[in-house]
């Protein structure tokens, strides 16, 4: 049985006194608020903090709230379950709520927050494995070992970001507030990654992911769809959100179209928006735009299924994700 390491366990009520709890702990103390993600983690080993700072009592990570430009926000705190069953949210961006219905399963759902997906570990199949699995390989990159069994060429560590909601966000065009000891930013959600499987987050370690910010729905469609081999539970092994706006004529006058769970950051696949914008959307140009991402993405040998299907399977999954945005309302 894999059990938890020993760690001091704090609860904040507010933002201030995280912050001040995290400043006052060592270094590797992290935060929590579903734990879905960080609890099995430590009990294999991959993170071993001395302190949990337990954000779930602060009231300010949980609030839905319409803003004055007519975009949502939504606290980092909310359940998976909370976002999907915001009438708000269900109304004005349905692509998010069933999103939200595609992670994991209803009980984890319950448990896991909106913010804690977005900042989800990067995963590989030498990564995610119990402690006494690893040490027989000598450990990997990630956690305690050397060498990227990936590539085990490379200076660098290619483990995957996973997250679901990530894709969709960053098509969105969605932002992100992180409070910290210098005080609260707001960057882009594709601006919280880069490409490391170890150093995933722009985050600074004190910071805390408040707020998600959604554009005001001004006519503009979105959709994702992620390929995993059951039908709950799993993480996408690739996930695809696209987002279009389109002219009086029907003729796309943007679109971006992202690529998740095949690098160790989403990735936006600028030709397959280019291939989309100043057309009509129909199955000649998502033909094209589906070429355009399948010929960009290059996914690596490091989670389910062979790398030359899922390969493959880009072509299809951004046809499909694109395909409902035809008749999405």
């Amino acid at each position: 049985m894999m059990r938890l390491p020993r760690f001091a366990y704090l609860v904040p009520g507010s933002i201030e006194d995280a912050l001040a709890m995290k400043a006052d702990s060592p270094p590797d103390a992290a935060y929590v608020a579903g734990g879905t993600d960080l609890y099995p983690n430590m009990k294999r080993r991959h993170q071993e903090p001395p302190a949990v700072i337990a954000l779930h009592a602060i009231s300010a990570l949980r609030e839905i709230v319409i803003e004055d430009d007519g975009g949502l926000a939504i606290g980092a705190g909310c359940t998976l379950t909370e976002v999907a069953r915001d009438p708000r949210v269900r109304d004005a961006y349905p692509a998010l709520a069933a999103t939200m219905h595609l992670i994991s399963t209803p009980i984890l759902q319950n448990m896991g927050t909106i913010g804690g997906n977005l900042l989800l570990d990067t995963r590989c199949n030498y990564y995610n494995q119990n402690y006494e699995w690893r040490k027989s390989i000598s450990f990997c990159m990630k956690k305690d070992g050397e060498i990227c069994w990936v590539a085990p060429s490379s200076p660098r560590c290619w483990a995957v970001q996973s997250a679901d909601s990530a894709p969709l966000l960053v098509a969105m065009g969605a932002t992100v507030d992180l409070a910290g000891d210098r005080g609260e930013r707001r960057i882009p959600v594709m601006a919280l990654y880069q490409d490391d499987g170890i150093l995933y987050l722009t985050k600074q370690r004190d910071e805390i992911l408040s707020r998600i910010h959604l554009p005001a729905p001004n006519g503009w469609r979105a959709s994702y769809r992620k390929l995993r081999r059951r039908g709950a539970f799993d993480f996408p092994v690739l996930g695809v959100g696209a987002w279009i706006e389109q002219g009086a004529h029907g003729e796309v006058t943007d679109a971006r179209v992202v690529l998740g769970g095949i690098g160790s950051a989403p990735e936006i696949i600028e030709a397959a928006g280019d291939a989309l914008i100043g057309h009509p959307l129909n199955e000649e140009t998502i033909t094209a735009a589906a070429r355009a991402a399948w010929k960009a993405g290059r996914p690596l040998d490091n989670t389910d299924f062979t790398l030359s299907w899922r390969k493959e399977m880009i072509r299809p999954y951004v046809a499909r994700t694109l395909s409902d945005l035809i008749e999405a309302p």
